[in-house]
């Protein structure tokens, strides 16, 4: 089509054009960077959780022998019927470790960037249910792994440099054992590097914020106590094209009524706060319509 010139330049704001436009902005982060430290003014933290729990021990080990050391942590925390998160840095490793633990008699899945929304909620759910122990996986950092039977998360190439190994990912990493009362970090790495050392550092300041409090105020750290929701049920080959399982197309009151058992879905999700679930759901409902 065309533009209006008053909409000619209708775009979204480049990162500079947007800084000089707003003039007071508050951060919010559980974990803020260099850009959000060098403007804040003033800078408030809320550190102090009221369950008591503190921020899991860090134990640095070397990465001779690493699998071995691993393999038992894992059977203790079985033994508890606690679960573990493991996170590797390559794909190959992910799925090498995978077969190696199964082969062992470890019940373990692994997590890759391929599958949708749908499946990691299963594959959570069923971590969680104790249906597996161990959860492999890259990059562990995404949003739906609040996780309280969680006691244990492996870092394997601690000492790697990069992205997934930055001061800020080890920290979020760190916090993902932060919901159970005996949570423990290892980190298998050969030196410890600045990222290692201000992502210990900072666990260890909050560890000790929190003791301080605990001890203050009488309170004896718990496990957080989370029910596992059922998972909404969806037919990923039936909901998402305008076909029965039979291949034969539906009728236009039978695409309605699917439609609106996907909406109905769909606004549960949201209300689960499984917004990336509610979005897939909500294409599946744009896909259906386009084909009326």
């Amino acid at each position: 089509g065309f533009r209006l010139p008053s909409a000619f330049d209708n775009r979204p704001l480049k990162f500079e054009e947007f800084q000089e436009r707003i003039h007071q902005a508050v951060y919010v982060s559980a974990t803020p960077g260099d850009y959000e430290r060098e403007r804040a003014g003033q800078v408030a933290e809320q550190i102090i959780r009221p369950t008591g729990l503190l921020d899991p021990e860090i134990s640095v080990r070397p990465i001779e022998g690493q699998i071995d050391d691993l393999i038992g942590e894992i059977n203790q925390r079985i033994e508890k019927q606690q679960r573990v998160l493991v996170t590797t840095l390559t794909k190959k490793m992910a799925e090498d470790l995978t077969e190696y633990l199964g082969n062992v008699g470890i019940k373990c899945r692994y997590m890759h960037h391929d599958i949708d929304a749908i499946e990691r909620m299963e594959i959570i759910r069923s971590l969680r249910l104790g249906e597996f122990d161990v959860l492999i996986g890259i990059n562990l950092l995404r949003e739906g792994l609040d996780l309280p039977e969680v006691s244990l998360v492996a870092i394997l190439d601690a000492d790697k440099e990069g992205f997934l190994r930055s001061e800020t990912s080890l920290i979020q990493t760190i916090g993902r054992a932060a919901r159970n009362a005996d949570g423990l970090v290892i980190m298998y790495a050969d030196t410890v590097t600045r990222s290692m050392r201000l992502a210990i550092d900072e666990t260890e300041r909050r560890r000790a914020k929190q003791a301080k409090y605990n001890a203050e105020h009488g309170i004896v750290p718990k496990t957080i106590i989370k029910s596992v929701r059922d998972m909404i049920e969806i037919s990923s080959d039936a909901s998402s094209t305008a076909h029965r399982k039979d291949g034969v197309k539906m009728t236009r009151g039978e695409r309605k009524a699917l439609i609106a058992e996907l909406e109905k879905q769909m606004k549960a999700a949201a209300k689960m706060l499984e917004f990336e679930l509610a979005a897939e759901l909500r294409d599946r409902i744009i896909r259906l319509r386009g084909e009326e």
